[in-house]
C-alpha cells in the first residue's frame, strides 16, 4: 500500500538506521509503492555484470533502494535530522518546512 511520502527527489537526507547510519546524500528517486528511495552514495551494493556489446563486464558498485523509515530530511539551518511539515503561505500556496527550525525546505 502506497502512503504519502514527505521525502522527494532532490532532497538532502540522512540515514537513521542500518549499516550506513550517519551517511547523508541526495535522493535520486522515490518509489512510493514500495516505500523506498534511492540515495546517492548510500546502501552501495556490488553487481557482477556480464560483458555485452554496449557495456563492459566486471564488478560494478551502485546504489540500492533503502526504506523510507530509515531516512530523515536534513534541516537546512543546522544540518541535523528533522521531520517535514507543511505551511500555507499568504498567497494560498503550500510549502514544506522543517519541524526542527521552521525553515523552508527547498525541493
Amino acid at each position: 500500500m502506497a502512503i504519502k511520502l514527505k521525502i522527494k527527489k532532490g532532497d538532502k537526507v540522512i540515514v537513521l538506521a542500518g549499516r550506513d547510519k550517519g551517511k547523508s546524500g541526495e535522493v535520486l528517486a522515490v518509489f512510493p509503492t514500495e516505500n523506498r528511495a534511492l540515495v546517492q552514495g548510500v546502501n552501495m551494493v556490488q553487481r557482477h555484470t556480464r560483458q555485452s556489446a554496449q557495456t563492459e563486464g566486471g564488478i560494478l558498485s551502485r546504489e540500492a533502494k533503502i526504506h523510507i523509515s530509515n531516512l530523515a530530511l536534513i534541516d537546512p539551518k543546522d544540518g541535523k535530522a528533522t521531520r517535514a511539515g507543511y505551511k500555507i503561505n499568504d498567497d494560498g500556496s503550500k510549502s514544506r518546512i522543517a519541524k526542527r527550525s521552521g525553515e523552508v525546505i527547498d525541493g
